[in-house]
């Protein structure tokens, strides 16, 4: 059960971040090949994002697969919205569609 407290600290990191990525480690040393492709995308597109390693926060990993609904991370958000894990992203990137979901606003 997600509390209200983290649930306010979870909506204001993704509302005050255009781009939010939940990854195991940092972007400057993933922990998880998953972690490093996500990172390796945006850092390709060249837009600035926040981050935040929820290997350190085990009530804040929990509380996201709870958030989301999604039970493993990667996690990424843009403009508020939940994208998806890894292969999305991937997957979007791949199209040409994650630059311009984050061009749009």
């Amino acid at each position: 059960m997600l509390s209200p407290i983290l649930q306010t600290k979870i909506e204001s990191q993704i509302s005050s971040n255009k781009i939010m990525l939940y990854i195991k480690g940092t972007p400057q040393q993933p922990q998880c090949g998953f972690s490093a492709a996500v990172v390796q995308v945006f850092n390709t597109l060249g837009q600035p994002y926040e981050s935040a390693n929820i290997l350190e926060d085990a009530e804040l990993r929990q509380g996201l697969k709870d958030f989301s609904s999604w039970p493993t991370f990667p996690q990424v958000y843009i403009d508020g919205e939940f994208v998806g894990g890894c292969d999305i992203v991937m997957e979007l990137n791949a199209r040409g569609e994650l630059a311009a979901m984050m061009q749009s606003s």
